[in-house]
């Protein structure tokens, strides 16, 4: 699992038209020609719309969400759908938050804590999921195991070393430099803090200061600068600090060939028949550990509830499934965790993580195509790379191609790559890869707010946060026409999202700009209000996909 913190650089610098009808009323979706026409938005976001931006609509918004507020207001009403059983193969999850506790997939047929496999189905004390990482959190990338393990062949451990070395140069630069920022900041933040007598100011008032002392008035230029990034001083700082633990995660564990997390668990993770590991509980077991929450609350949180945030789907029922470390993911928790999600009863899984190396990758390419028989649809994110991933060197895992890109083995995948806030050439998160080939859908991913451990709440991005954005779609779909199939809502979420013209930067850098049409399959980003509408011409006979 990765998770992309900003540039060093940059903390010093520091569609489709559709005519159908829903109830009695004649919906219209939003043509190409008329998006392309939507003023870009001038002023900067309120703390509501930032906190909610993901669900806003382009047209009356002026900012690219997935008209999910439309999507309630004129469609869904006060219609009752069925319950979707919505697998997050991720981190823990916080079970006992207050915006979750709610909508969480429960296990019948299992009793909790009496030890005993209820239901027979080969997992003792599943009641919410299951935990294939026992105890364990920090773990290595792959290709650190390949090295300290020597899996695969001489050509696939050579390239291993030779990324593992550049990484970890990079993540030791960057923690040298994460710590001289913060040793500035904070020297600088103590010393305006002490001369203004308060510890949260703004900038106009540290502007405003008059002092004919180099010291203070060089601390001034410091904070000044950072204001360029955050509008708080005790924020940016927070934010430093969370970087500084991320790159000594990386050195510590990651990057680490002599590290092995695995030592907790007790299983022989490159033997996929050395089952019974792991246990019944998939709540997050760090302070840290909150990816996963992170997602569900995407994807569901109680709507309406009065507390935090409204999740996309209404009716969908989050499945933990505790099986992404601090580190790469083994692909035997992965084929063993969507295996559990389809025999338990799931019919989309959110699969917010990848990697680089997969040294078990059929192991994960089989569950896919069980997944499939079964009628399941696999969200996947694009990876937070920058990366064209059409390029067979920047391949990520999983995928959908087993060897040749864009050939899929199956059609129950789809993948989601990130936008922003900011509608137009800079709609497309810096960090988000993409391809036209093995990139389906963009939606939101970039400061997207959200549950986190601990009743609280959070903005992130990454495209983990994009595919349970589309998670949640395509739960609200199959909740309302649940005699779809999956490839039927994955072609859906496809054909009826807003298309541009637009040309956009891609990995954050003008010189590698490019038609929006062109970073992903389908040339579109995910739009609930018209996947709604599509789905309901599907379902009823009168739209062919």
């Amino acid at each position: 699992m990765k998770i992309s913190f900003p540039p060093i650089t940059s903390l010093y610098v520091i569609g489709l038209l559709i005519l159908t009808s829903c109830g009695g009323t004649t919906l219209v979706s939003t043509p190409v020609e008329n998006i392309d026409t939507v003023p870009l938005k001038v002023s900067d976001l309120t703390e509501a719309q930032e906190e909610t931006w993901s669900h806003a609509d382009l047209i009356s918004d002026t900012i690219p969400g997935m008209s999910i507020n439309k999507a309630y207001t004129e469609i869904i009403g006060t219609r009752r759908g069925k319950k979707v059983v919505v697998a997050v193969l991720d981190s823990g999850i916080d079970l006992t938050h207050e915006d979750l506790d709610g909508v969480l997939w429960r296990n019948t047929d299992e009793k909790p804590g009496n030890g005993v496999d209820d239901d027979k189905n080969g997992f003792v004390d599943d009641i919410h999921g299951y935990n294939f990482l026992g105890e364990s959190y920090n773990e290595q990338l792959e290709m650190a195991r390949i090295l300290s393990l020597k899996l695969g062949d001489a050509a696939l451990q050579a390239k291993a070393k030779t990324r593992l070395e550049a990484d970890y140069t990079e993540a030791s630069q960057n923690k040298a430099q994460y710590e001289q920022i913060l040793q500035a900041v904070s020297q600088s933040h103590e010393a305006v803090s002490k001369h203004l007598g308060k510890s949260d100011y703004t900038k106009t008032e540290v502007s405003a200061i008059k002092t004919e002392d180099p010291a203070l008035q060089q601390n001034i230029a410091v904070l000044l600068q950072m204001f360029n990034f955050s509008d708080s001083i005790p924020d940016l700082l927070e934010e430093v600090k969370d970087g500084i633990k991320h790159f000594s995660d990386q050195l510590n564990y990651n990057l680490n060939v002599n590290f092995s997390g695995r030592d907790a668990v007790g299983d022989n993770p490159y033997d996929l028949m050395d089952l019974g590991y792991g246990d019944g509980n998939p709540q997050n077991r760090f302070p840290d550990e909150d990816h996963g929450t992170h997602v569900a609350g995407i994807i569901a949180a109680e709507r309406n509830n009065g507390l935090g945030v409204n999740g996309v789907a209404n009716n969908a029922q989050i499945m933990s499934i505790r099986a992404v470390p601090n580190g790469d993911e083994y692909d035997k928790d992965i084929a063993l965790g969507i295996r559990y999600a389809v025999d338990n009863g799931a019919r989309i899984i959110n699969c917010s993580f990848g990697k680089s190396f997969s040294p078990n990758s059929e192991w994960v390419y089989e569950a896919i195509k069980y997944a499939a028989t079964k009628d399941v649809l696999i969200v996947h994110a694009a990876g937070n790379d920058g990366l064209d991933v059409d390029t067979p060197e920047n391949t990520q895992y999983p995928n959908d191609y087993a060897t040749t890109p864009g050939v899929e083995i199956a059609d129950n995948v789809i993948v989601v790559g990130s936008l922003t806030q900011n509608y137009g050439s800079e709609m497309i998160s810096s960090f988000s890869n993409y391809g036209q080939k093995n990139v389906d859908v963009f939606a939101p991913g970039s400061g997207i707010y959200s549950t986190m451990p601990g009743n609280e709440y959070k903005s992130q991005g990454g495209t983990s946060m994009a595919a349970p954005a589309v998670s949640g779609v395509a739960a609200l779909i199959m909740s309302y026409y649940p005699k779809l199939s999956a490839p039927q809502v994955k072609k859906i979420l496809m054909q009826s999202g807003l298309s541009s013209k637009t040309s956009v930067i891609l990995s954050g850098d003008p010189s590698k700009a490019k038609g929006f049409s062109e970073i992903s399959s389908s040339g579109r980003m995910v739009n609930a209000y018209n996947a709604m509408i599509m789905a309901d011409g599907v379902a009823k006979g009168r739209v062919r996909i």
